[in-house]
C-alpha cells in the first residue's frame, strides 16, 4: 500500500505528538512533513510562552523520536527529526505570538498598506497595544496584513516600558461596569 501524502501525514502524526509536546509543556506550534525520494524529514517547531531552551529540545526530540519510531508506518521510510522554536522571524499571527513578544520592537505592515515599527505592549484576544512613536496606540489583529519581531540589540528604553508598563488592556479585555461593580 503506498504512503500518504505529507499533508495526511502531518495531519495523522498531529494528533499522536501534540499530546507529547503539551504533556511536556509546550504547544506544537508547526508540524510539517517533507518527502525527498523515499526520506522524509518531520519538522516540529515547539513553543511556550516561558520560551524553549535547547535542553528542553534535546529531551523533546528524544522522546518524540521514540514515538514516531512506534508509528512508523504514518511516514512511510525513513525520516530525519527536527524539533525546533520559532525564529525570531516567525510573522506574528495570532494572540499568543503577540504576547510572547511582550515589550518587543515589531514591523507592521496593515491591511490598509499603512507601515510603521511599535512596541508590543499587552495583547488580548481581538487587539494589542502599541507604543507608536511615543503614542499608545490599539491594533487589532484583523487589521494587520504582516508583523514581525526586529532583532534589537540593546535592552528596551525604560521610559517605553514604563508606558507600556502603565496601559491599560486592549479593550476587548477590560472588565466591563457591570463586572466591576
Amino acid at each position: 500500500m503506498p504512503s500518504p501524502r505529507p499533508a495526511e501525514d502531518a495531519g495523522q502524526l498531529h494528533g499522536v505528538l501534540e499530546p507529547i509536546v503539551r504533556d511536556a509543556g509546550f504547544e506544537l506550534d508547526q508540524l510539517d512533513v517533507r518527502a525527498a525520494g523515499r526520506r522524509h524529514t518531520v519538522k516540529i517547531v515547539v513553543d511556550s510562552d516561558s520560551g524553549v531552551g535547547l535542553d528542553d529540545i534535546a529531551t523533546l526530540s528524544r522522546v518524540l523520536s521514540a514515538e514516531l519510531d512506534q508509528h512508523e508506518h504514518l511516514i512511510g521510510g525513513s525520516y530525519t527529526l527536527e524539533v525546533t522554536s520559532p525564529g525570531v522571524d516567525r510573522p506574528l499571527t495570532g494572540a499568543r505570538h503577540w504576547r510572547r513578544a511582550h515589550m518587543r520592537l515589531v514591523n507592521v505592515r496593515t491591511t490598509d498598506g499603512v507601515t510603521f515599527s511599535g512596541r508590543v505592549g499587552a495583547a488580548g484576544e481581538e487587539s494589542v497595544t502599541l507604543l507608536v512613536d511615543g503614542t499608545l496606540r490599539e491594533l487589532r489583529y484583523a487589521d494587520v496584513a504582516h508583523a514581525g519581531v526586529e532583532v534589537e540589540f540593546r535592552p528596551a528604553p525604560q521610559a517605553e516600558v514604563r508606558l507600556l508598563q502603565g496601559a491599560a488592556r486592549p479593550s476587548e479585555d477590560r472588565p466591563s461596569e457591570e463586572e466591576t461593580a
